[in-house]
């Protein structure tokens, strides 16, 4: 008998052979996967699709299983998050994940963990895990989801089996932004920059993700027209402000709603839980904004490059070529690669909390010096 075909594989072959092979009548899921591949290439989505089959086998009434599932009201599906800034706290998984898997399930045969962002686990949370990764108990199964497969701990990845999501079609990606009214130049352009995910692309594409494009442009030629005096940095930051600041705004709305249903006795405890909660995804969104923003000045200068190797076929800002035509004028393309090392270097050392400000602004005087010349 063929293997099920699992909703949300159709553009990734290797996913949907691993866990189409593991649902199928003589299949055996395995302990733990690890889900990598670009951002909105559909990982949490099979993922509950994944934890939906398997909590579903056996069960009394599976389509009411598969229906708890996917609106995350199934007692034996734990969905993990990353509460910190950066990375996934040991708080994360401790109890939610390392304590729980040794409990039995609920109702079901098995019990699911869906841990997102496995790449940001801190090492305190890692060894943590090891041993529910080392011996697992026989009903409890954990998939792990990335978008940078390098970066998970090797202890951890090494004890999981590796699930590949392909990046999507350009073609694809294009008809899902048509969908949302986004005109075909900066679809395309949208696509590329974001290596074929999806969720990437609607988010250069739609809301602020025009005006985020613009920014990051704006940094990376100042720095090739010698205007860094001009603190075009401080755009990026004001940006990744904005965003993290909206975020916390629409969460205030939701609390303020939700307050009205508890309890008096429990509302000072609701404020402090609210109050961290409104800390932690300001930073969150705030970093990922920054970050991203730093992300497309770095492929403004490989784009440049391009240009300047004379392969125009391969920029990814395809709806800016006049533009890029016109800062590869005479340009070194290996200063242009040195260019590029210098913003991800950056984005690394942002990532261990180092000043935001100082960061951007030392970034910036260093392509200056490189590029302007």
């Amino acid at each position: 008998m063929a293997s099920p075909a699992l909703p949300g594989t159709e553009h990734h072959p290797h996913a949907a052979a691993v866990l189409g092979a593991a649902l199928a009548p003589a299949g055996a899921p395995s302990h733990a996967y690890l889900f990598h591949g670009p951002a909105g290439t559909g990982k949490r989505a099979v993922a509950r699709a994944f934890a939906a089959e398997l909590l579903a086998e056996g069960a009394g009434d599976p389509e009411s299983a598969r229906a708890r599932v996917g609106r995350g009201v199934h007692p034996d599906l734990t969905w993990v998050t990353p509460s910190g800034a950066h990375e996934l706290l040991v708080a994360d998984v401790d109890e939610p994940v390392v304590a729980a898997a040794t409990r039995t399930p609920f109702e079901a045969r098995r019990r699911v963990f869906v841990v997102e962002a496995a790449d940001t686990m801190n090492d305190e949370a890692g060894n943590r895990m090891l041993k529910t990764l080392e011996e697992p108990a026989d009903y409890a199964h954990l998939i792990l989801l990335t978008d940078r497969p390098a970066d998970v701990l090797p202890t951890i990845a090494s004890r999981c089996q590796p699930v590949r999501f392909d990046p999507l079609p350009e073609a694809e990606i294009v008809a899902r932004l048509a969908r949302h009214a986004v005109e075909s130049a900066p679809a395309r352009a949208c696509a590329r920059l974001a290596l074929g995910g999806a969720r990437r692309a609607a988010e250069l594409a739609t809301g602020e993700g025009p005006r985020l494009r613009a920014a990051a442009e704006r940094f990376a030629r100042a720095a090739l027209a010698g205007e860094m005096a001009a603190r075009p940095w401080t755009e990026l930051l004001e940006r990744a402000r904005r965003r993290g600041e909206a975020a916390v705004a629409e969460l205030a709305e939701r609390h303020a709603a939700d307050l009205e249903l508890i309890a008096r006795r429990d509302r000072r405890r609701t404020e402090t839980e609210h109050a961290e909660r409104s800390r932690r995804l300001h930073r969150r969104l705030h970093t990922q904004t920054l970050d991203l923003g730093l992300a497309l000045a770095g492929h403004w200068y490989r784009d440049v490059a391009c240009v300047a190797l004379e392969a125009p076929e391969l920029v990814r800002n395809s709806d800016r070529v006049d533009e890029l035509a016109a800062d590869a004028a005479g340009r070194d393309p290996i200063a242009l690669r040195r260019a590029v090392e210098l913003v991800e270097e950056t984005r690394r050392r942002l990532a261990l909390n180092v000043t935001e400000e100082l960061a951007c602004e030392a970034l910036g005087y260093r392509l200056e010096a490189l590029l302007s010349g």
